[in-house]
């Protein structure tokens, strides 16, 4: 017996197979030598002063494979960029809000087409911008063809713009009724529940169901999950999602303890290089950018979480894992199914840095076969990102899930996020 193992120890060494099978127990089948590559292209990034510094985190196969962090916290100090640093992840923070709803679509308090005025009565009777005046804000409208719905709001389908940051009419017309955008709201007499139902009342900007525009949908979901749920979005988001997913770092507004982890907003130009942002800022319409380090009072489902990487990471896993994460059921799998497919059907999808091949699920943009075709991610991946450029993506096929987090605005290059992937990928060893 002794001979025989002997010999096959030959056979294997003669044709190479123990070398080869040494090469394929890397966590996830991925090469560490190639995975490396992410952080040459991040330093180099560092180094030519486009970005201040960055948390990279991927896992395949449900095994951490890549948790780095690069460059300097804070530009001014040198201090460091530390892997438990928090970021504001902006528009990521409308995964978690679509995950509240389907939890509560679960457990029968709302279908996906129940129109939205049911929950919440501003929205009765809606009606459509036809024109509009700039020079004294003055209006005429339509009535809408049909009621909004739940399914609207999920997929931004409504005909709700975006205050602040949408298009002329939508900041004109929102700025007219005192309506903002949700980020960095220091004011605490301004509630969810005064700004949604202002917003109800205020002329769609397109036929519900007609167009694609990206808006203030999701805020408006996170207040029909107070309604429903008789919580505050902060605590139903603390108790159904961030405590059983140990997402221990994510808060809308983070206790007074990790105020010196936030990191500080940065902007690069090719001109200027690499600048710190002053507290008060006009960019988004008006932020206070240190806003996650005070207690506010408005918590905006679609923009006001912040975190580490590592705690979105593991909502990440969920999804990949059709609503579990080590053992605890946060998602049916026929949910998640829903999130992930595409719900528009033929309505275009037109997002600056996109691809328009894509679609929209419920809280994701989802990779077509055309898109594909186009990026190294499987089809029916589902992602999406924040303003403060960072970038997520979930892959059922490859079972990889990338998170990359870069708090900057702007950023000069932001081919560094499409980058990311290409690296990512091209480390997958099986």
């Amino acid at each position: 017996m002794k001979n025989r193992f002997y010999t096959l120890a030959c056979m294997c060494l003669t044709f190479g197979l123990l070398g080869q099978t040494k090469e394929f127990i890397h966590k996830g089948n991925m090469n560490p030598a190639r995975l490396s590559q992410i952080d040459r292209m991040l330093e180099t990034y560092i180094q030519n002063k486009t970005i201040n510094g960055a948390v990279a985190v991927i896992h395949r196969n449900n095994e951490l494979v890549y948790h780095k962090a690069f460059g300097y916290f804070d530009v001014e100090t040198q201090k460091s960029m530390p892997r438990d640093a928090i970021f504001r992840i902006a528009s990521q923070t409308k995964a978690i809000t679509a995950t509240a709803i389907m939890q509560l679509y679960e457990e029968g308090k709302l279908l996906l087409d129940d129109p939205i005025e049911k929950y919440l009565p501003s929205f009765a009777s809606p009606r459509v911008i036809a024109s509009f005046n700039f020079t004294d804000t003055s209006y005429t409208t339509i009535p809408a063809k049909r009621s909004v719905t739940i399914r609207d709001l999920l997929t931004h389908t409504s005909g709700i713009g975006y205050a602040q940051i949408g298009n002329d009419t939508a900041r004109a017309l929102y700025g007219k009724f005192g309506v903002v955008g949700g980020i960095g709201v220091t004011n605490p007499k301004i509630r969810l529940a005064d700004q949604i139902n202002t917003l109800g009342t205020i002329p769609l900007m397109h036929q519900p169901g007609t167009k694609w525009t990206y808006g203030l949908n999701i805020d408006v979901l996170g207040r029909l999950v107070e309604v429903l749920s008789g919580q505050d979005l902060a605590s139903f988001f603390k108790t159904r999602i961030f405590d059983p997913l140990g997402m221990n770092d994510t808060y809308f507004y983070q206790p007074a303890s990790n105020w010196s982890r936030i990191v500080p907003l940065h902007s690069s130009s090719a001109s200027n290089g690499i600048v710190k942002l002053p507290t008060e800022t006009s960019m988004l319409g008006g932020l206070y950018t240190a806003y996650p380090s005070f207690k506010g009072t408005y918590f905006s489902g679609g923009a006001g979480l912040s975190c580490t990487a590592m705690d979105y990471a593991q909502f990440l896993q969920m999804m990949l894992n059709d609503g579990i994460y080590k053992g605890k059921r946060i998602l049916s799998r026929a949910s998640v199914k829903l999130m992930r497919s595409n719900q528009i059907g033929d309505v275009e999808f037109i997002m600056p840095g996109q691809q328009p091949n894509n679609k929209v699920g419920f809280g994701f943009i989802i990779t077509t076969e055309k898109a594909s075709a186009q990026s190294p991610t499987s089809v029916g991946t589902f992602f999406g990102g924040g303003a403060f450029y960072s970038i997520y993506w979930i892959d059922p096929v490859e079972k990889i899930t990338g998170q990359l987090m870069v708090n900057m605005l702007p950023m000069s290059d932001a081919d560094l996020l499409e980058k990311f992937k290409v690296v990512t990928y091209q480390a997958i060893q099986d």
